[in-house]
């Protein structure tokens, strides 16, 4: 086993190294040409990159190439996004291009994305999200698959959204994904529609990432997944979308402000 002094230091000194040698995405040195470099042992090395991973300095599976890992852009989720939202939906198309989740989360424009898709597929709905429907047995849901990262190399940021079929196909422009992004967003889709959203409710859960989820959006070790269940009602209480969102914790904020109504 390691001296754990000893890959502490190594791993200040590849810490070091990285600061002064390398840039973000810049593929690092073999565990091989640590151990020659430093005439330390594999395990010492080993451990030393891990450490460093851990910490979100390097990036890669184990066994496999490591890279100089690309910062994640930090994510602020508000539920004070709704309000601003709602009060677009009547805005001129222009301003309504002007904001959307990018800007609202990220500061970064929707325009300086790497990569910005979205998947539709007309698909039977899970049943957890059938049950809050109410959806009866054979109806679909337009289930839409967002895939997003903010520069090259960087992990991506993932979020799924399912919607009633039989309501949004009555406005055949919210089934074609070359629509996206909405100017406006979800709310103004379901205007559209002739649909006022009433209330949206986030349920927040934790767990730890898949494997998958690890890779894709680039999660150090030991990094628990925070998950957000979105769900969108109108003001007939009936459910118009269910969302589920993921945030790494190592890069999110949510913060939800609660505005009480005044004593007279």
């Amino acid at each position: 086993m390691p001296n754990p002094g000893k890959y502490a230091a190594l791993a200040e000194q590849l810490a070091g190294l990285i600061n002064t040698d390398y840039s973000p995405g810049d593929q690092f040195l073999t565990n091989y040409r640590i151990a020659e470099r430093y005439g330390v042992s594999g395990h010492t090395v080993s451990r030393a990159v891990q450490a460093l991973k851990e910490r979100g300095l390097l990036s890669g599976k184990v066994g496999g190439k490591t890279w100089v890992r690309v910062p994640p852009v930090f994510h602020l989720r508000s539920n004070e996004s709704y309000h601003r939202e709602k009060k677009r939906v009547h805005l001129p198309e222009e301003e309504r291009r002007s904001w959307g989740v990018a800007e609202a989360g990220t500061a970064t424009p929707v325009t300086e994305l790497a990569e910005d898709t979205v998947r539709y597929a007309i698909v039977d709905p899970p049943q957890d999200v059938a049950d809050l429907m109410g959806l009866s047995p054979g109806r679909k849901v337009l289930r839409k698959s967002a895939f997003r990262r903010n520069s090259h190399g960087e992990g991506a940021s993932t979020a799924v959204f399912y919607l009633p079929y039989d309501v949004v196909s009555a406005n055949p422009e919210l089934l074609d994904p070359t629509n996206e992004p909405w100017p406006g967003g979800l709310q103004h889709q379901l205007s559209t529609l002739g649909i006022e959203v009433d209330h949206i409710e986030d349920r927040l859960t934790a767990d730890m990432p898949t494997a998958d989820e690890a890779k894709e959006q680039d999660i150090p070790p030991g990094v628990p997944m925070m998950r957000v269940r979105k769900i969108t009602y109108d003001t007939n209480d009936r459910v118009v979308e269910v969302a589920d969102i993921p945030f790494p914790g190592d890069r999110a904020e949510l913060r939800f402000i609660t505005r009480l109504e005044r004593w007279a």
